[in-house]
């Protein structure tokens, strides 16, 4: 029997989920008969998602297309950080959304300080982006787990290397 169980707290997605909730957007998009003259752009980059499109009410329309097809592929929305919205060429507008990935220091000191002030038989410190939990039972670990889970937290949260 090992002496010490433990699990890490990682903020991260699919990203090959995202590619083809991405495609199945963009199909929809040109269908559409609301959407289909718009000529809006999707384009994915290392971390950051561009939508380029003709007025601020298709951005929400392609908001709305593109938050429905991500939670279809079990993706949460929390991943995405909408940035401010721009004019481009040609009365068209465009937004930058950030794709989130990790956990910041900030959020990581909260969650350490949750649970420790909520059991005292649970360990919690910081790895770079992520924070691993640990304990002598694995009984403590699920109540760790149910107790960030029971927290309203700014980005998605998984929890990996359960062992």
């Amino acid at each position: 029997m090992a002496s010490s169980y433990s699990f890490d707290i990682v903020s991260d997605f699919d990203r090959q989920e995202l590619v083809n909730a991405l495609d199945q957007a963009r199909r929809e998009i040109t269908t559409r008969y609301d959407l289909k003259d718009t000529k809006t752009k999707l384009d994915l980059g290392e971390t950051t998602l561009t939508i380029e499109t003709d007025s601020e009410f298709t951005l929400q329309t392609v908001h709305t297309v593109l938050q429905t097809k991500t939670a279809k592929r079990q993706l949460s929305l929390k991943i995405f950080d909408y940035g401010a919205v721009e004019s481009a060429s040609g009365n068209r507008v465009r937004q930058e959304i950030t794709l989130q990935k990790g956990i910041d220091k900030e959020l990581a000191k909260k969650m350490t300080k949750l649970v420790r002030d909520n059991l005292k038989k649970v360990q919690a410190a910081i790895q770079g982006d992520a924070v691993r939990i640990s304990a002598k039972s694995k009984d403590d670990l699920q109540l760790a787990i149910q107790l960030i889970k029971g927290e309203d937290w700014p980005v998605a949260l998984q929890f990996t290397n359960y062992r």
